[in-house]
């Protein structure tokens, strides 16, 4: 129980890194973006009212790669102890 606990920690941890870095990456690209008003004038298309952020999708591929980065974390940190073994 110990094993599968430290690799839920280890999914959970992989998740929250991949979730804020594509915060970040979209904070900084927010922050960098400068339209092109000159080349727009050209091409006049009717504007969009609503806009939306984020992603959609299910909800279930959450839960399938969180027990996939689980079971693949588990695997690593069995890996880890029977180097760890033969090592020492």
């Amino acid at each position: 129980m110990k094993l599968f606990i430290q690799a839920a920690i280890g999914s959970i941890a992989i998740h929250v890194l991949y979730f804020v870095s594509i915060l970040i990456i979209g904070y900084i690209k927010t922050l960098n973006y400068t339209p092109d008003i000159e080349s727009s004038w050209n091409s006049v298309d009717p504007l969009q009212n609503e806009v939306a952020f984020g992603m959609t999708g299910s909800p279930f591929f959450f839960v399938f790669t969180f027990i996939g980065v689980t079971l693949f974390c588990e695997a690593l940190i069995v890996l880890y102890r029977k180097v760890k073994e033969v090592q020492g």
